[in-house]
């Protein structure tokens, strides 16, 4: 049945030939998917010319993938994506000779052509050392902002044409909500104010075009550079997690004097604050230049995992001196935080 392409004027649609580069499958390969096995319904032009969308890219990754794990594409072709993706992260048997740094950084990302980038080989091969397993692909954040997420990914990324106050919005109480470590948006349009606002918020924020390579390193930065390691010192996961004092709440912890405190919780959050500039410094050069990238993602995951154990660490500090560490401290209880319950 011939289709009509202006039904679907506002989802991308590829030529055969986009989606084998796209997916590293050959043209061949994928039209037998199609006749044989029923895997896509690609839209048909008035001049037979098959256009396939979105989401058939994401099939042919997701086939591509468990077929190389050992699925028969005969008993996998008629699944739909979630099905697809569920069996995708089950455990399988791999060679004893792969050997993989690291702990993959579980991701769940929003936008099924930036789902479909992270999926592709040519992605993967820019990550150093980490692996990404993607646990949920979302259409947008109307979707995201109803789904479940069981498996509590660590990172969200999150892919929008228009950077609005109602997006920053939806996007804090999709964080409050599932916890996430750690939130990379990349958009087209937006203007200073709210990329700003966004920013402030512990949001990692990157303007269109990114390349492939680029947004690698970009998710690179917020890896700790041994996450095992890392773990010894109370850190959960292999992602750094955002800053969780903001400079008002640093000044205020360094500026407390009393002659029951040692001198302490001023360093550390001195110390915090200075890492956390260098850690923004970072990324913003991240963002700039895209030839030192790698050095700057990694001088941004060294200054983050830094900036994340000192933060643990004044919470150890604080817990000893009672020392209220909350963002909404009063200001005549600013220098009375402190409580005499230690010998």
């Amino acid at each position: 049945m011939m289709s009509n392409t202006s039904a679907l004027p506002t989802t991308a649609l590829y030529r055969i030939g986009a989606v084998s580069k796209t997916a590293g499958i050959p043209v061949s390969t994928l039209r037998i998917w199609e006749t044989r096995y029923g895997a896509f319904t690609p839209v048909k032009t008035e001049g037979k010319q098959r256009l396939f969308a979105e989401h058939d890219v994401s099939k042919a990754l997701l086939l591509k993938q468990l077929s190389q794990n050992g699925h028969a594409i005969s008993t996998i072709a008629n699944l739909d994506l979630e099905q697809l993706r569920r069996m995708s992260n089950l455990p399988h048997h791999t060679s004893p000779s792969v050997v993989t740094p690291g702990l993959p950084v579980s991701l769940a990302v929003v936008g099924l052509s930036m789902a479909n980038r992270i999926e592709s080989q040519k992605f993967a091969a820019g990550l150093k050392q980490n692996q990404i397993k993607v646990t949920d692909v979302l259409q947008d954040l109307s979707t995201a902002s109803q789904a479940e997420l069981p498996q509590q990914p660590q990172v969200l990324l999150v892919k929008v044409n228009t950077l609005q106050t109602t997006v920053h919005t939806d996007l804090q109480a999709l964080v409050a909500k599932h916890k996430f470590a750690q939130t990379i948006v990349i958009y087209n349009f937006a203007t200073d104010a709210v990329v700003q606002a966004m920013k402030f918020s512990g949001f990692i924020v990157r303007r269109e075009p990114i390349s492939d390579i680029e947004l690698a390193e970009l998710l690179q930065s917020v890896l700790f550079v041994d996450p095992e390691r890392a773990q010894e010192f109370g850190t959960t996961g292999a992602v750094i997690a955002a800053r969780k004092y903001s400079d008002a709440t640093l000044s205020r912890v360094a500026g407390i004097s009393t002659n029951v405190l040692c001198e302490c919780p001023r360093h550390v959050a001195e110390l915090i604050a200075q890492l956390a500039s260098f850690e923004q410094y970072s990324q913003e050069c991240l963002n700039r230049n895209a030839e030192d990238s790698h050095l700057h993602a990694y001088l941004r995951s060294i200054s983050g995992s830094a900036r994340s154990l000192f933060e643990n660490a004044l919470e150890k500090i604080a817990a000893h001196e009672g020392i209220d560490l909350r963002d909404d401290v009063r200001p005549q209880d600013r220098h009375v935080a402190v409580f005499h319950g230690k010998k």
